[in-house]
């Protein structure tokens, strides 16, 4: 037995957890007590704003449902997730590959199945442009009947899952690429929006006074046998937020505009994109998502609560 002090205590805890048969599990806990406990030094953390610490955390845990992922939100908000992802692609990512982005909070596995030179809207209305261009591998060859899932906000910048009932899936889809890597789709030009800011993620957006905006964009998930999945995001150079991405998800090469002039556009008289895309080669195995379906992530029958009864007042 031995009395504990400031110091002495971050120590303790390491060596009583020496045991962990797990050596990443082992690896990991040890450092996050260090930094933990670092941090909680470093601030002089009072009891408290240790409650309220853990009042936070508790209500976006209790905010999270199939359709909602409140801690993938706050990771988002934080930079974590842009971080994660970052270290990833330095492992994964070839030097020519496609620069990619954050997979966020609403993407939704089976999306329904379109052709080529389909739409993504389903009950939505908008101004329509087309996207269209080539997968090809990083030494410019083609990936044939590569599996592209596209999801975007609606015209008013709200996702079907914030929009609709679960039931009803909209400006998403799935197609497949021809067997030169082509593809072309129809959609809505999509408008840029606000986090959720109705949740304990949005209230820590507001205190800090930041404007919680995402910039217009549409997500792109492509996935080929022998390839890193590709999971990037187009942005929208008009957006006036496009240089201050609440989620830090914006790189320059993602950067797009729609134009009418583009010779070689598929559907002639709508504004066009033209994005090629360039895959990875799967050199590890290690896939190359950064997020999940909300609805893998929740136990089944979680059904979340209003998060206005979840915060202390104040």
């Amino acid at each position: 037995m031995q009395d504990l002090n400031v110091n002495d205590v971050t120590d303790a805890v390491i060596e009583q957890m020496a045991t962990t048969p797990d050596p990443r599990l082992k690896e990991i806990m040890e450092a996050a007590v260090r930094h933990l406990h670092a941090f909680a030094r470093e601030t002089n953390l009072t009891p408290d704003e240790w409650l309220k610490g853990i009042a936070f955390m508790t209500a976006v845990g209790q905010a999270c449902t199939p359709y909602r992922q409140e801690f993938i939100l706050l990771s988002d908000v934080i930079g974590l997730s842009r971080l994660v992802n970052v270290m990833h692609d330095a492992g994964g990512r070839e030097a020519a590959g496609t620069e990619t982005s954050l997979l966020g909070p609403f993407f939704r596995e089976s999306a329904p199945k379109i052709p080529l030179g389909g739409t993504l809207a389903n009950v939505s209305k908008g101004s329509e442009i087309v996207i269209y261009g080539q997968v090809t591998d990083s030494e410019g060859k083609p990936v044939p009947h590569a599996v592209m899932d596209v999801w975007q906000t609606n015209e008013d910048g709200h996702y079907d899952l914030q929009a609709y009932d679960p039931t009803t899936m909209d400006m998403r889809g799935q197609l497949q690429c021809d067997e030169n890597g082509r593809f072309h789709f129809r959609t809505f030009r999509p408008l840029g929006y606000s986090i959720p800011m109705d949740g304990p993620v949005g209230d820590l957006v507001k205190r800090q006074a930041r404007h919680g905006f995402r910039p217009a964009h549409i997500h792109t998930l492509i996935a080929a046998p022998g390839y890193r999945e590709l999971v990037t995001a187009l942005y929208f150079a008009d957006d006036k937020h496009v240089d201050s991405d609440t989620v830090f998800g914006v790189s320059k090469s993602l950067v797009i505009m729609p134009s009418l002039d583009l010779p070689d556009a598929p559907i002639k008289g709508l504004p066009s994109i033209r994005y090629d895309f360039t895959m990875s080669r799967d050199l590890d195995g290690s896939g190359g998502r950064v997020g999940s379906d909300p609805s893998k992530l929740v136990p089944a029958g979680r059904v979340g609560s209003d998060p206005s009864k979840l915060m202390p007042a104040g």
